[in-house]
């Protein structure tokens, strides 16, 4: 797990969390839940994990630190903080799409309080969540789908036909759109409740936005969250769609049970340059708008891609991914498409390989807002506002390196939070 974390972090900043973790002060319950909520936003009594342990502590121990400090969190809430959870959460478990949408916008706020409400309506929904899975077996109650393709690739139609087709089978759909505009425009760039009109229409689908706050944490904070209230609203089916032009892809990945990657039949080397390091991640390949025309290229490019995936590297030791075509337009394959994708889900879930990736992307998630709140608490520590005009200015100049600047911040950090 450090080893993907370092990875992830880089050298800057797994050396900042090598140096938070390693402080020498004798850390209280109290202490870590004033600290963390005071100095970073965090809620108030989540930890750091770390390599070791506080002194004296069994996991044990720390499970009940934590669970004491979320009790006294929810005990010192406000009586009218206490009925709006209520009312949120009656609503989410009584499949009410206005209770959803209120508690999606109270999970993507950044205002403070609101989001260590955030938190404990969450701890509520995941415990619903559970009992759900064990009268289910201990497996999954919904099933979540991230979907990629570049610009044109028709992922809205696609997904208007493929919810209206479940939706009409009984299911529950919610589309989450992650949104990299949203920090700028405050709107969608996909424009998908315009896109999708029968199905933002439809009462058993749910289409939201999902805002990234121009952060990858801001794809963790909000989709991977509202995928658990989704849950607890009772969809069944959670479908994740971004632009297909960043690095989304890769933290969408990391958030659902099947990533499937569209592609148009009229793409030409560049296109496929681009996914080429997207493809490795993809359990299904979807060649869109094989109609008309462009059947023909649209049997090449599946051909291609079914060659290009023999040779790279399985993610998963029972699945081999698959190349398919369809067409929104006429609805052909579509049914197909849904088939093999109720193949991956039972496959994967009858051999546990579903709930172990599961478990690793929650470990995943965890390390990255360990990361995005470190390097907060780091970026506003005094010592390191103070140092940092100055130090920029050696890099930018080429007089000193940034592994250099780096290690001297750091070193300012330790050494006053040690004196402190």
């Amino acid at each position: 797990m450090m080893t993907h974390f370092c990875h992830t972090m880089g050298r800057f900043g797994f050396s900042l969390l090598c140096h938070l973790t390693s402080l020498p002060p004798v850390i209280t319950a109290s202490t870590l839940s004033r600290t963390w909520s005071r100095r970073s936003g965090v809620l108030a009594g989540s930890h750091v994990p770390c390599q070791g342990s506080f002194p004296g502590q069994t996991w044990q121990h720390r499970t009940v630190i934590t669970q004491a400090a979320l009790s006294q969190h929810i005990q010192d809430l406000s009586e009218p903080e206490k009925r709006l959870l209520n009312k949120l959460y009656d609503g989410l478990i009584h499949r009410q799409r206005a209770s959803l949408a209120e508690s999606i916008t109270l999970v993507e706020t950044q205002h403070p309080r609101k989001k260590e409400l955030a938190q404990v309506l969450l701890q509520r929904v995941l415990a619903h969540r559970r009992d759900q899975e064990k009268l289910n077996g201990g497996k999954p109650v919904a099933f979540r789908v991230g979907l990629s393709g570049p610009p044109g690739a028709g992922k809205s139609s696609f997904i208007e036909v493929v919810g209206k087709m479940l939706t009409g089978r009984g299911h529950k759909v919610s589309v989450l759109a992650v949104d990299p505009s949203s920090c700028t425009t405050g709107g969608s760039l996909m424009g998908d409740k315009t896109r999708m009109t029968e199905l933002s229409r439809d009462m058993n689908a749910f289409i939201r936005p999902s805002p990234t706050s121009g952060t990858l944490g801001g794809v963790t904070r909000t989709t991977n969250e509202a995928i658990v209230l989704c849950e607890g609203a009772g969809y069944d089916i959670v479908l994740v769609e971004t632009v297909g032009v960043g690095q989304s892809e890769f933290a969408v990945a990391d958030m659902v049970d099947m990533f499937v990657l569209l592609i148009p039949p009229a793409g030409g080397d560049e296109l496929q340059g681009i996914k080429r390091g997207i493809i490795e991640m993809a359990d299904l390949v979807v060649v869109t708008k094989s109609d008309g025309d462009l059947v023909v290229p649209a049997r090449r490019i599946q051909a291609e891609y079914t060659s290009a995936l023999k040779l790279l590297r399985k993610k998963s030791k029972i699945w081999k991914p698959k190349v398919v075509r369809v067409s929104s337009q006429t609805g052909e394959g579509i049914a197909e498409l849904w088939a093999k994708m109720e193949s991956y889900r039972d496959t994967m879930s009858a051999s546990g390989e579903l709930q172990g990736r599961r478990r690793a992307q929650q470990k995943v998630w965890m390390w990255s807002l360990i990361q995005e709140n470190v390097l907060c608490h780091f970026q506003n520590h005094p010592a390191v506002r103070e140092a940092l005009p100055q130090l920029e200015g050696k890099v930018t100049r080429g007089d000193i390196s940034p592994g250099l600047a780096a290690d001297l911040l750091l070193k300012a950090f330790s050494s006053s939070s040690s004196s402190s």
